[in-house]
């Protein structure tokens, strides 16, 4: 059976190398950051065969929420729209991003127990701003379609 906690820890050890951002899995990354990633699962669906097999099919949907934040050394700091976008095409690029000449994925997802099939963009579900504390966040998500080798 893939073991969406493995997925989890995959997907999030890949966006924090190709990103050199910190992610946190359903929070703030430790150690307050001015610019993170929070990981979410937020679906899953399981075809194939019965649970006893261990021959399976996944479909697990991530969110991935940018967010620019204070610098909590500087208090006059704030979020910026510059680097919340930097950090939105950054998460796509390493989630999606591939070599246009070999067409192999950018950016490796090697997952125990499972191959990948597919790594699709779901969708954009926008943005929250915060003036009053100066963070701004944006989420995104995508499919992962997995099976077992």
């Amino acid at each position: 059976m893939i073991s969406s906690r493995t997925v989890t820890d995959a997907v999030a050890a890949m966006l924090a190398t190709g990103s050199g951002k910190p992610v946190g899995k359903g929070r703030q990354p430790a150690g307050n950051p001015a610019a993170y990633y929070i990981l979410w699962r937020i679906d899953r669906q399981t075809y194939g065969a019965p649970y006893s097999d261990r021959n399976e099919d996944a479909t697990l949907v991530y969110q991935v929420t940018s967010v620019s934040a204070p610098d909590p050394r500087n208090p006059d700091s704030f979020g910026t729209q510059d680097q919340l976008e930097w950090l939105e095409d950054k998460a796509r690029d390493v989630i999606l991003g591939r070599d246009p000449t070999t067409g192999l994925w950018l950016h490796t997802l090697t997952v125990p127990g499972a191959r990948i099939i597919s790594r699709e963009p779901d969708t954009e579900a926008g943005g929250t701003p915060d003036p009053s504390d100066g963070i701004m966040s944006s989420a995104s998500r995508y499919t992962l379609r997995l099976t077992s080798p």
